[in-house]
């Protein structure tokens, strides 16, 4: 698992904010990291300058990988580029087939100086329809440990107690594993799903569950060898995503793993809207995982 990497940039500096979380990532995996750079067909003359452009960027971001390297001086980061030609999101997902690659890296927005593409509706698409991982690292607003060393040692997972949520979790452990990050998985009970009968039975019920449910998952984290750490917090309905960005700015987080389908416990919220406010108003990159019954609309 993420053997390789794919990070599609499209020219612009708003862009190569993904590629920080993208190095430390090439080399604390030790992955084979392609960094991906699409021209449109209006746009092939400047085949040539792409090609200038992505050297540079290889060359910088592979210094940079190369910190990270299981700290063995001169062994080198696996860093290579591409340029393809066609329309972005279906070159992106194509090319991620072609190459089996394991993990895309991607800001979620950026408007390039070259091919005029505009990153954050790309993004959308490739999310969308992707059969792997996707990172997403919000262009503005960004936390800025993002680019500390270091920056992955933690990853917060919020689940909601369904098997699609749970689809992230795999994933989760493959990543925690190989960086020997700490995992904090939280669950968030609001109130105001209980409006008929005995609110108070039921949410003591519900609390007690949630410590099962987590012990369980918490269990499961550690039997491979991960530190971590459970937290069970309550918040209104329409604040579910606002308290996920909390948790992860106050335990600061380097990354937020989520599935983009499944129900939020007995609510009617769906997974998938809390994901999309948790990645467009909160700070910290995020890793979204589609579940396996989820299919694009």
């Amino acid at each position: 698992m993420y053997e390789k990497i794919l990070v599609p940039l499209d020219g612009s500096e708003t862009a190569e904010v993904v590629l920080p979380c993208a190095a430390e990532l090439t080399g604390r995996l030790g992955s084979e990291t392609i960094l991906v750079y699409v021209n449109e067909p209006a746009a092939a003359v400047y085949d040539r300058m792409a090609e200038f452009y992505l050297q540079a960027i290889t060359a910088a971001n592979k210094r940079i990988a190369e910190r990270y390297v299981n700290g063995a001086p001169g062994k080198e980061a696996r860093i290579a580029s591409e340029i393809l030609a066609g329309y972005p999101a279906q070159e992106i997902l194509d090319y991620a087939d072609k190459t089996n690659a394991d993990l895309i890296v991607m800001a979620t927005h950026g408007r390039s100086g070259i091919s005029r593409w505009v990153l954050g509706s790309v993004a959308d698409k490739v999310l969308r329809l992707a059969k792997r991982p996707v990172v997403l690292v919000r262009a503005q607003g960004t936390h800025p440990d993002v680019s500390e060393k270091g920056a992955l040692d933690k990853i917060l997972v919020p689940l909601d107690g369904s098997k699609l949520g749970e689809a992230v979790i795999p994933y989760v452990e493959g990543l925690a594993s190989k960086l020997k990050a700490e995992v904090m998985v939280i669950q968030i009970l609001s109130p105001d799903w209980f409006i008929e009968g005995d609110q108070r039975q039921q949410l003591e019920s519900f609390r007690a569950s949630s410590k099962d449910y987590l012990a369980k998952v918490t269990a499961q984290l550690e039997q491979k060898g991960i530190v971590t750490k459970a937290e069970f917090t309550e918040a209104e309905m329409n604040t579910v995503s606002e308290e996920i960005i909390k948790l992860a700015d106050e335990s600061k987080a380097g990354l937020v793993a989520m599935a983009t389908h499944g129900r939020w416990g007995v609510s009617r919220w769906t997974f998938g809207s809390v994901a999309d406010r948790v990645l467009h108003m909160g700070n910290t990159p995020v890793m979204l995982v589609s579940a396996p019954e989820a299919s694009p609309e």
